[in-house]
């Protein structure tokens, strides 16, 4: 029989967090970012579950031509926009709109041959400082473009750096309305965390909203709220199995580094997972597990294929025993969170190894 390690990419979930996002930003356009992979749950695999959205917001020309490929004839956005002239090329045959956030990107508009203007999304560094025209150089970009016959639709978007805390959008969004105080377009500047807690303001949520990571089920403002908190589902679950039980006695340890010794007898189990199927290696000791439906925890260090776990809560258990790593019951984001790390990186990090199902 194959190793006891599988996916699942649960399709309902899916459709259930895109219509609790629309309900966070009532009477917006919603792109579903299906970046990274789909942030590791599969472009093909989540296909059918957000095909409800407005478009599909992604980074590179590939996952654009398989987002085409499925049968999408909607937007598609780059959100990094192109990375050398000869990529307008595949824009105009795929209908692709793109971010414009640098000066060498409107030079290779200017040079580019088409017969369809292009759909831009032109970008502005209101405070994230990673992308986009720095405020006092905004509106020379939008002329620039204004004035091409490349370009058709400008429209105008932001990044948000501190929607998911206590500094907020504020600043931000102050930036951004009185740079493009009076200039023509669409605007976009939610990303998950500011669709959830800001996007009741009308003028916030404007006319596209682009989640990430709630479209998945995780929480971007984790741990202030849980997904539970937005009423979201989680779009993968993780599971193995037992494939051995053992004995501890006080002053055994476990694993590599003997990183965990046991302070009384205990029973301990080995779950057929590990760093190599994507578990985080840094996960402690004390990172939740479920066993048979029960919370535990881990014991001691993840290895490349295997970790362990303690049985005490749930003496039943023994080999075949199912196992939940993060999904259905326990959320990817006390894992990520109880491992120094955040909810994304576990759901991109899934090994091609890990065989996925699609439910």
């Amino acid at each position: 029989m194959p190793r006891p390690i599988q996916a699942t990419i649960h399709t309902g979930a899916l459709r259930h967090n895109l219509e609790r996002l629309r309900q966070a930003a009532p009477g917006a356009r919603l792109w579903a970012v299906v970046k990274a992979n789909a942030y590791g749950h599969g472009i093909e695999r989540v296909f059918e579950g957000l095909r409800g959205a407005d478009g599909f917001a992604l980074l590179d020309l590939a996952e654009a031509e398989r987002v085409r490929a499925l049968g999408w004839r909607g937007p598609i956005l780059l959100l990094e926009g192109v990375f050398e002239p000869r990529d307008l090329e595949l824009c105009s045959r795929l209908s692709l709109w793109h971010a414009v956030h640098d000066d060498a990107q409107i030079d290779w508009l200017a040079m580019h041959k088409t017969h369809q203007p292009h759909h831009v999304f032109l970008k502005l560094n209101s405070g994230m400082n990673r992308l986009g025209f720095a405020p006092e150089r905004l509106r020379a970009a939008h002329a620039r473009l204004s004035a091409l016959p490349q370009v058709g639709e400008i429209s105008l978007m932001t990044h948000f750096s501190d929607a998911d805390g206590a500094r907020g959008i504020a600043a931000q969004w102050a930036v951004f309305q009185r740079v493009t105080e009076g200039l023509p377009g669409e605007r976009s500047v939610c990303n998950s965390a500011a669709t959830l807690r800001h996007a009741q303001d009308a003028a916030v949520r404007a006319d596209w909203v682009r989640p990430g990571i709630a479209a998945y089920g995780g929480s971007p403002d984790f741990p202030a709220h849980d997904a539970a908190h937005w009423g979201l589902q989680p779009a993968m679950t993780l599971r193995s199995r037992l494939i051995a039980t053992g004995s501890l006695q006080a002053g055994d340890s476990i694993g590599y580094g003997s990183t965990f010794t046991a302070e009384r007898p205990m029973r301990v189990g080995v779950v057929a997972c590990g760093y190599a199927d994507g578990y985080p290696r840094h996960a402690p000791t004390g990172t939740p597990v479920l066993v048979d439906g029960v919370r535990t925890r881990l014991l001691g260090r993840v290895s490349m294929d295997m970790l362990s776990v303690d049985l005490e809560p749930v003496p039943q258990a023994g080999p075949g025993s199912a196992v939940t790593l993060w999904g259905q019951g326990l959320p990817i984001d006390e894992v990520a969170h109880a491992a120094g790390t955040i909810g994304y990186e576990l759901m991109c990090a899934l090994a091609p190894r890990v065989p996925v199902q699609v439910d």
